[in-house]
């Protein structure tokens, strides 16, 4: 017997229009509609490839933090202690207001540049409240623990840890900054604004 009919849709493709909607309206403002039409998808469509909204969410983060967010994992290999947090600070910058050029998703169906969404899907979904929204709250919660966890393991035993710091404080601290930025991106700073902070972050950190 011949198999099921073959999808109309290229689900990579698919999952891509839907991080972007997440990212842009966030989870509590995207319903089912907004999704099925810019994945061109009708809604049994979308339940077959992806399952239901939360599981489509969970989906399109784990492409968020493997795509767009990459920089965070690969600045956790920068030589250096200060290395690693410039990456991060600077990284969020870029990510946030638009302008992030490297770990881009494969497909190319994410916008880029100035009409890319600003701010980061991570720390906006850890303030979804609703009732319906627990379990996308839940997922962004643990995707940003085990952040701050690579962080923290990272800086434990380096050698060049800034005098005085704890590893999981500097962790914790770092992780401080760059929600900030990304909640600061989401409200109109520019990426100059945003950079200027990201440099003096770095300066109190190591002072000359």
């Amino acid at each position: 017997m011949p198999g099921g009919r073959p999808r109309a849709f290229d689900p990579d493709v698919a999952l891509d229009r839907a991080l972007e909607v997440f990212w842009r309206q966030g989870y509590e403002g995207t319903s089912l509609s907004d999704l099925t039409a810019a994945m061109g998808v009708n809604r049994p469509s979308l339940y077959a490839a992806f399952g239901n909204k939360e599981e489509l969410f969970a989906k399109a983060l784990d492409r968020y933090v493997a795509g767009p967010g990459a920089f965070a994992a690969e600045a956790l290999t920068a030589p250096t202690v200060r290395e690693v947090i410039e990456r991060l600070v600077e990284g969020a910058v870029e990510l946030t207001t638009g302008e992030l050029t490297t770990g881009e998703l494969t497909t190319g169906e994410l916008t880029t540049g100035p009409d890319r969404p600003h701010g980061c899907l991570n720390v906006n979904s850890v303030h979804a409240c609703g009732p319906d929204s627990v379990a996308a709250r839940e997922a962004a919660i643990a995707c940003r623990k085990a952040g701050e966890t690579a962080l923290r393991r990272r800086f434990e035993g380096a050698p060049d840890l800034p005098p005085g710091c704890d590893p999981g404080a500097l962790a914790r601290l770092v992780h401080t900054v760059t929600d900030g930025i990304a909640v600061q991106a989401a409200s109109g700073r520019t990426r100059e604004e945003l950079r200027e902070v990201a440099a003096l972050a770095l300066r109190t950190l190591f002072p000359a």
